[in-house]
């Protein structure tokens, strides 16, 4: 059985993706202190109580998938905005966009009796249309012990670049065993799923993931954390989750107003400040950054 690499929370941006793009997975241990892990427990567990096991053998029958964390939980942005993965969020993922977003938030608990999760990729939210480019960086904090007994997530390490259709043996399954606290860091191409449970106990974690500013989120941020809750976080935050361009010309709107009485191509922060003079597609910045990755990708001549 194949075992994690695991990091301390000091780790550099440098050693995490220098782990990740050889393993696919590794785990960064005690990112959160046992006051964080006690804070977004108790902001999240009456939303977590109140919600319904899956409906399929894939989101499982004895799991529960509670979302929207940016509305509900204030301790959850704080780990969605943490400052070491959001930088080795867009390190990772900078090579395919101009700007990474929040790709989904979701408390994932693995009750007693559930079985193994079939193994996959998370990438596959997009089909299998994406060829030859990594659209994801993701993270599992760990809210209680992730043991092989009570469910910690199947990882395959090595797995990045093996055809759709590869199916591992028993032997190159590895566990996420962590502490409280500490973080299962992946990408959307390594082969994982959620582990089985033979305890009497839940296994909670929070999944929160990272994408291209292009792509389309998994989890609808718009309607899982509308303006007038966006308008209240940090402009840092309403980035992140989608209130702002992708690239140069990705994500504006023009505001359904009366004839003469709004402006015409708006970024979408517009909804939250109101802040936009004239019309165009994007910044200047975004603008200058698109002409010369176009540049840089022209045959020579």
């Amino acid at each position: 059985m194949p075992k994690l690499e695991t990091l301390p929370a000091t780790a550099t941006t440098d050693e995490i993706l220098s782990i990740l793009n050889r393993d696919g997975a590794l785990i960064l241990k005690d990112v959160l202190s046992a006051a964080q892990v006690r804070a977004v427990r108790d902001e999240i567990m009456p939303y977590v109580e109140a919600t319904e096991p899956g409906r399929d053998d894939f989101t499982g029958r004895l799991t529960t998938r509670t979302g929207a964390l940016v509305s509900r939980s204030p301790t959850s942005r704080e780990m969605i905005a943490h400052p070491k993965l959001v930088e080795a969020a867009a390190n990772f993922l900078k090579p395919y966009c101009e700007r990474i977003q929040l790709h989904l938030t979701q408390v994932i608990r693995i009750r007693p009796g559930q079985p193994k999760q079939p193994i996959h990729r998370d990438r596959w939210a997009w089909g299998t249309f994406l060829k030859d480019i990594e659209p994801q960086f993701n993270t599992i904090w760990a809210v209680t012990e992730f043991t092989h007994e009570n469910g910690a997530t199947q990882v395959v390490p090595g797995s990045t670049g093996w055809p759709d259709d590869r199916r591992p043996t028993t032997d190159e399954i590895g566990y996420a065993e962590m502490s409280p606290g500490s973080v299962l860091v992946y990408t959307g191409s390594v082969f994982h799923g959620g582990g089985e449970n033979i305890s009497s106990g839940d296994r909670i974690g929070i999944n929160i993931t990272y994408t291209l500013g292009w792509l389309r989120q998994e989890e609808n941020q718009y309607l899982s954390c509308p303006p007038e809750i966006a308008r209240t976080l940090s402009p840092e935050l309403q980035a992140l989750i989608g209130y702002a361009l992708g690239s140069y010309a990705l994500g504006y709107y023009t505001p359904p107003l009366p004839a003469g009485k709004g402006p015409e191509l708006v970024p979408p922060d517009f909804a939250l400040n109101g802040n936009a003079s004239g019309s165009a597609f994007g910044s200047e910045d975004l603008l200058q950054s698109l002409s010369e990755s176009v540049s840089a990708k022209e045959p020579a001549r």
